[in-house]
């Protein structure tokens, strides 16, 4: 049998960071959670974190990050979450509790454990992960890749040019994008529109399952936002897409290109900028700012396909 691949999920819980956590859990050998700031405060994405664990029964230490930013403003809470992060469905307070070790000294210590073995899952803001590469240089030659949920190759969403997690710490985001590690970005224009609609829902709360119960109330709840706020008609699984590939390589089209942080710019601070323009050869066009690839990008996905998966895995729970 195949060695599962060893993965360590950095995240903000979010509905869609559950079922990330449940997803890869079922593939991969998770190593570990951390928790960072970013859809709600680090207590509560903490506490969330906890409880998806012990939802699913899952034997994974859980370390708690970074409460804010490395340098600019807090962005507030993503108000598609509601007041926990976490709303929709009635789930108890965790009895789990978090490990001594701080998120950045986890994510140091199991990059060295599994040199060369450990994908690194960002699917929150990115504080904990630079702060690791602060901390500890030689960390860029032990990851073996990381997979980002954020950004987007078109539009963002917290603004027109921003995806939310890269916003919420673009110097954290930037020192990640230029770490030289080896990226995989998955945006939100991929991301947007995968998600699940009412009749996964249905099937979920069908199934007779509690976890895949608890799933649907928490999703209903999440598509409803979805709906209000954005129009739209799937409740988007943003972050299980950083994850997928892992299990699945034929669910998501990527392209290897320059994929850039944009820190300054008065109107598109936290943009991703992914050079899609197909140079062969810049200076035979006189093409200006044309750099080396450094991440696989997105830029589709049969998301039908990927969602019955995502569906599937989450009914082999209880």
């Amino acid at each position: 049998m195949t060695a599962r691949q060893k993965i360590l999920i950095d995240c903000d819980p979010g509905h869609d960071d559950a079922v990330a956590i449940l997803f890869a859990a079922r593939h991969m050998d998770l190593v570990g959670i951390t928790s960072v700031h970013g859809n709600n405060s680090l207590e509560n994405t903490t506490r969330n974190a906890l409880a998806v664990v012990e939802m699913g029964k899952l034997d994974v230490p859980v370390a708690r990050g970074c409460a804010e930013p490395l340098a600019q403003e807090a962005v507030g809470i993503a108000a598609m979450h509601g007041k926990s992060g976490l709303d929709g469905a009635d789930i108890p307070v965790p009895e789990r509790t978090v490990i001594d070790t701080h998120a950045v000294d986890f994510i140091i210590a199991m990059a060295e454990q599994h040199r060369e073995e450990l994908i690194l899952a960002t699917i929150g803001p990115e504080t904990n992960i630079a702060m690791a590469l602060r901390r500890e240089p030689r960390l860029k030659s032990w990851i073996r890749e990381i997979t980002v949920m954020g950004g987007s190759t078109t539009t963002g969403n917290v603004t027109p040019a921003a995806e939310f997690n890269i916003f919420a710490d673009v110097e954290a985001a930037w020192t990640v994008f230029e770490s030289g590690i080896p990226l995989r970005m998955v945006g939100y224009n991929v991301t947007r529109q995968t998600g699940f609609d009412q009749s996964d829902i249905d099937r979920m709360r069908a199934s007779g399952r509690s976890v895949a119960a608890t799933l649907a109330d928490l999703m209903a709840f999440y598509l409803e936002k979805q709906r209000v706020g954005y129009g739209l008609t799937v409740a988007p699984m943003h972050d299980v897409c950083a994850i997928v590939p892992y299990v699945d390589d034929s669910l998501i089209d990527y392209v290897h290109t320059s994929a850039r942080i944009e820190k300054t710019g008065t109107y598109t601070r936290g943009m991703t900028v992914c050079d899609l323009r197909t140079l062969k050869s810049a200076e035979a066009i006189n093409m200006r700012h044309a750099s080396a690839a450094n991440a696989l990008v997105a830029v589709g996905a049969r998301s039908r396909a990927l969602i019955d998966r995502v569906v599937d895995t989450l009914l082999t729970y209880d």
